[in-house]
């Protein structure tokens, strides 16, 4: 087929072209992730069996327990997905008559309908997220009640309601105002999106459900994370606790923020439940985050797929708003906007978790560096796995769709080798 040929069928079959749009963009993400690649490979792993550092009755019963977890988050995909869909296709008759309402002032319209579906999404997969809760209840996971974690859901929902009602009402706006070429504009509102929540997020929205407090300048914990950071050439930033224990017992730490809002959180149940070897280990960790530039790196790779993300989004989207007969820009095209949205999302999250796996072995790799301590970095990971009930080899399938993090036997290892050098 000449190229001539081959451009008249994509200029005709929006099928055609949008299948070879989601080509391009598999490429272009599977692109990313070898050029967003730390510099600091992980450690190559060393076999480990199970066996080894957990008991049976461990994995039986954390296989049992995730086992359960992933059904139930595939069964709220489901809800969400199906809920999401009638909204875009099939619209049911109270639907269409609302939308109709909305799309005699367009702007308040939109901001209506993109929080709307944000409430309809979150509504359908209440059930399983409740079950999913209690289960964690029952293995001692969550100490949060009920009435508490309705509370919270309440209140994740406003903050994603607002902030789905701002974006439908910019993107409903660049979709009005230039139906085709709209996806060029929206992408740099994607990037800048994704900078502003990475600077403001730690200190506009997680307060929202935590208390963090910031570890004194005299205290031994905050001397050794800056004494850290001094042996590893990194600027530590802000060091904080947070109240993880009023919600649950897992055991976690993170990093938040860019520039003046870049900070290390630590878990309370982290900082009393390890070793201190551990936690060094953990905080090193956490470092490697910081030396290796990992939340800019996160945002490059929005800027890299999200121009041909949005492209993807123009076709689908518009092919199902065509369908229910809805005007482009319209809020009643919200609803098929938003699920391209989260369709294209969920499969460019595959390659991000790709990156995702990359990016934390070569925080593993900058802590064995740091610490030349592979034995706390074991004792922490077995810690993690028991305290959180973690699957310790997830089927091969889940990792690579959902996992963000190398499996817990490949982390440890990763330390084995470094234990016996190699590399």
């Amino acid at each position: 087929m000449s190229l001539t040929a081959a451009r008249d069928v994509l200029r005709r079959s929006p099928g055609a072209r949008a299948g070879a749009i989601a080509i391009a963009l598999v490429l272009a993400a599977e692109g990313a992730v070898l050029l967003l690649a730390p510099g600091e490979p992980g450690v190559s792993p060393a076999p480990v069996a199970p066996g080894e550092f957990f008991s049976e009755e461990h994995l039986e019963r954390a296989e049992a327990y995730r086992y359960g977890q992933r059904l139930l988050l595939f069964g709220g995909l489901g809800a969400q997905a199906l809920a999401v869909g009638a909204l875009a296709v099939g619209r049911p008759r109270i639907a269409r008559a609302a939308l109709a309402r909305l799309a005699r002032r367009p702007a308040l319209g939109a901001a209506v309908a993109g929080a709307a579906v944000v409430a309809v999404a979150r509504l359908a997969s209440l059930p399983t997220s409740l079950w999913a809760h209690e289960r964690a209840v029952d293995v001692g996971l969550s100490i949060q009640s009920l009435g508490p974690w309705l509370t919270d859901q309440a209140r994740a929902l406003a903050i994603a309601a607002v902030i789905a009602g701002a974006g439908a009402v910019v993107l409903a706006a660049l979709v009005r105002r230039s139906p085709r070429r709209w996806w060029a504009v929206g992408s740099v509102v994607v990037v800048g999106y994704a900078a502003a929540t990475m600077l403001l997020a730690p200190i506009l929205i997680a307060p929202q459900f935590n208390d963090f407090d910031r570890l004194p300048d005299g205290s031994a914990l905050r001397a050794e994370v800056v004494e850290l950071g001094e042996r590893a050439g990194v600027d530590v930033g802000e060091v904080y606790r947070v109240d993880a224990s009023r919600r649950s017992t897992a055991l976690n730490a993170y990093v938040a923020g860019i520039g003046p809002t870049k900070r290390v959180v630590l878990y309370d149940t982290l900082i009393e439940g390890v070793e201190r070897p551990a936690l060094r280990s953990v905080v090193a960790h956490e470092l490697g985050h910081v030396a290796h530039s990992d939340i800019p790196r996160g945002i490059v790779f929005v800027a890299i797929v999200a121009p041909l993300g949005l492209l993807l989004v123009r076709e689908l989207s518009g092919a199902l708003a065509r369908r229910a007969g809805a005007a482009p820009g319209s809020p009643a095209a919200i609803p098929a906007l938003f699920l391209a949205i989260a369709v294209v999302s969920f499969g460019v999250n595959v390659a991000g978790n790709q990156l995702s796996r990359k990016v934390e072995a070569s925080a593993d790799a900058f802590a064995l560096r740091v610490t030349d301590d592979p034995q706390a970095l074991i004792s922490l990971q077995v810690a993690i796995a028991q305290r959180n009930l973690s699957d310790v080899d997830p089927p091969a399938v889940w990792r690579a769709f959902f996992g963000t993090h190398p499996a817990t036997l490949e982390r440890i290892g990763a330390a084995r080798s470094w234990r016996r050098g190699e590399p």
